[in-house]
């Protein structure tokens, strides 16, 4: 017997998206009087509320047309959306654990899409 919950699923999230399932989980909590909000649940709301700078829909578009490009595989392009790296330099600390660096062109060209959604 183990201690641990079964994973039942796994989806990737922008901070946007993160921000409006968390709004909605907030105004549940609100409703309700006798509900006290956790520590962790309201500390969450605070991240999201600081960094989500886009709507869900530009962030899934960013999503989509990261990738678009050749080196940017679903988890990567969530992490770029998220984390949206201003120079080569935090976009290579993005790649560090890949088993291939990218050339300055690759990194421009996903830089170039950060910069539509800056």
């Amino acid at each position: 017997m183990t201690i641990f919950k079964e994973k039942v699923g796994e989806e990737y999230l922008t901070v946007a998206e993160t921000k409006a399932v968390l709004e909605e989980l907030e105004r549940e909590r609100a409703a309700d009087e006798d509900r006290e909000m956790r520590y962790e649940l309201a500390r969450a709301i605070e991240h999201v509320n600081r960094f989500a700078v886009l709507d869900p829909e530009e962030s899934r578009e960013f999503v989509a047309e990261l990738q678009e490009l050749e080196k940017v595989d679903e988890p990567t392009a969530y992490k770029i959306a998220n984390l949206r790296p201003r120079d080569r330099d935090e976009l290579r600390s993005i790649y560090a654990q890949e088993r291939f660096t990218l050339s300055g062109d690759e990194l421009d060209a996903i830089l170039e899409v950060v910069a539509k959604y800056a």
